[in-house]
């Protein structure tokens, strides 16, 4: 798929990997509509910055986590870009939750943004993506859905979601839609851990240090431009699933 002119919807695009996905695409020409919830004011930079690259970029807030937000979402992408081409759905809820002690309201948070809302918005958009003739979706997974986080097992759990949902996707969309995934590793410290323990995470694996949010963000841009590669899922770790 060639990016220039393309308009491109990111979920969680205010902060984290999801801000460098939204402005890669920017800057390889991509009209752009930022997702996000609480997170008013990184929305407002980062779609400052996404602006710099002289592309069309608009912000919308919605609750990813209930029907109606994604609703809500995607009639403000028809209304701003008439349509959409490129869907990378990054939003997401990282809790640590012991699996014996988890609620239902623990269970419901968790599966209803980071599976339900992602099939979701890959439901609305690849309705959208017919309609043109064709399109291009990524899921940002997580290496949690490969191998399981002791602290975060409902987090494992709807990621491994993440994953049978882009290759089942992938095979019911073909071949106008692709759908893939990126698995990043350890390319930022989750909110809360120490140093102590983040040091040591990233120091493990056969690299022996953290990745970037950038280069999640390559991998991002070569699935969605490479028009033969579909239900994959490529791992951004620097090697540590290895470990």
């Amino acid at each position: 798929m060639e990016l220039m002119g393309k308009s491109a919807l990111v979920t969680g695009g205010a902060h984290r990997v999801g801000r460098a996905v939204a402005l890669a695409l920017a800057r390889h020409g991509c009209d752009l509509m930022l997702h996000y919830f609480h997170s008013g004011e990184a929305a407002a930079d980062t779609a400052a910055e996404a602006r710099a690259s002289g592309r069309r970029v608009a912000t919308c807030a919605a609750d990813l986590g209930r029907m109606e937000g994604v609703q809500s979402l995607f009639a403000e992408v028809d209304r701003t870009f008439g349509g959409l081409d490129v869907l990378v759905n990054s939003a997401a809820v990282f809790e640590p939750v012991p699996l014996l002690e988890a609620s239902e309201d623990d269970w419901r948070r968790t599966m209803d943004l980071n599976l339900r809302g992602a099939a979701f918005c890959l439901q609305q958009a690849a309705q959208r993506m017919k309609a043109r003739g064709g399109g291009a979706i990524v899921n940002i997974s997580d290496a949690a859905g490969h191998r399981p986080f002791r602290r975060y097992p409902l987090h494992s759990i709807s990621k491994a979601g993440v994953e049978m949902l882009t290759r089942a996707a992938a095979l019911e969309l073909a071949p106008s839609i692709r759908v893939n995934a990126v698995v990043p590793g350890p390319v930022l410290k989750p909110p809360g851990m120490s140093e102590e323990s983040w040091h040591q995470i990233t120091t493990r694996g056969p690299q022996r240090r953290p990745g970037t949010p950038e280069a999640v963000a390559e991998v991002v841009l070569f699935l969605l431009r490479n028009d033969y590669i579909t239900g994959e899922s490529l791992r951004v770790d620097g090697g540590d699933l290895l470990v």
